[in-house]
């Protein structure tokens, strides 16, 4: 959309320079309409979304550009408080610290801070946000994201993907068969383990149920 927009311009900017060194009336009639023709589809032309103009301010900046992975979070009633920390950021202009917010994602640029550019993006926020109530603060080497929630309720972790993973990880060992939930462990310890683990597990396996068979244990682990 920004490109036909974009390309617009040039053919009116073009259209302009022909008619500034046209003299022929029939020709300058010509030019004049398709000058009016132009201006019209530029007008007529929607605005970018928000998400577009970040999108072509990322793919602008020039220098390295580093994805932010660690951050720290809290919350109080009323706000959902992101601490990112980055070194000098209080030296740069306001405007190069930018912040775009939706109701259920925020999108973070820093622009050349020591020579690179900095992103952080947070899309399926747990609950909704108000837009118009969060904003950003830049404080002493950290940046300060305050998401404003929409409604006061406590926020467990903060996107829908974190809490679809602890809720799978709960499943896994919330059961009414402790010999079950004492499998899953074992099971996941097993395929996140070295093979040093793996072996001791083995162990560990053969000898429960060596001592199963001779009775010593009724319960199966």
């Amino acid at each position: 959309m920004a490109v036909a927009r974009e390309e617009l311009q040039k053919d009116l900017e073009e259209v302009k320079e022909l008619l500034t060194n046209a003299t022929r009336k029939r020709v300058r009639d010509v030019l004049v309409a398709e000058k009016q023709k132009l201006e019209l589809e530029i007008k007529n032309q929607p605005p970018p979304k928000p998400k577009d103009v970040a999108e072509e301010e990322k793919s602008s900046l020039g220098g390295y550009t580093v994805k932010i992975n660690n951050y720290g979070w809290d919350q109080s009633d009323k706000f959902v408080k992101i601490y990112i920390s980055l070194n000098g950021v209080q030296k740069l202009p306001a405007e190069n610290v930018q912040v775009n917010f939706t109701e259920r994602s925020f999108d973070l640029l820093v622009k050349n801070l020591n020579g690179k550019n900095y992103t952080m993006t947070f899309n399926n926020l747990l609950k909704p946000i108000s837009v118009e109530g969060s904003s950003r603060k830049i404080k002493t080497d950290m940046i300060l994201v305050m998401c404003k929630k929409k409604r006061e309720e406590k926020w467990d972790c903060l996107t829908q993907v974190e809490k679809e993973s602890k809720e799978k990880e709960k499943a896994a060992y919330d059961t009414t068969d402790p010999s079950e939930g004492l499998m899953n462990i074992l099971k996941k310890m097993y395929a996140e383990g070295n093979d040093e683990m793996k072996r001791t597990i083995n162990k560990a396996w053969v000898e429960s149920r060596e001592k199963q068979y001779k009775g010593d244990i009724p319960m199966d682990i």
